[in-house]
C-alpha cells in the first residue's frame, strides 16, 4: 500500500486518521494494513462493492419430473 490507486500521493503515516489524532499504537513508520486517510470530515469506512441483482434468465424450470399419472402409465 506505498501508493494510492492515482499513484499521484504517496501515502504514508503522518496522513493516517489514526496516527493524526494519536490513536495509533504501532510504533512502524511505515504504513500499515489498517491505514485511513486522515479528512477533514473525520473518520469513513473503505468504500465497499456494490451488489448487483442477476436478473433471471428463465421463467420456468427446463425439465420437470413426470406427475404421478404419467408415471403410473409408464410402468402399468
Amino acid at each position: 500500500m506505498a501508493q494510492r490507486r492515482g499513484g499521484k500521493q504517496k501515502v504514508t503515516c503522518e496522513g493516517c486518521f489514526f496516527r493524526a489524532n494519536t490513536l495509533c499504537a504501532l510504533t512502524v513508520d511505515e504504513p500499515c494494513a489498517t491505514f485511513r486517510p486522515d479528512r477533514p470530515e473525520g473518520l469513513s469506512p473503505p468504500q465497499q462493492l456494490r451488489f448487483a441483482f442477476r436478473q433471471e434468465r428463465r421463467t420456468r424450470a427446463a425439465w420437470a419430473f413426470p406427475s404421478p399419472q404419467e408415471q403410473a402409465a409408464l410402468h402399468a
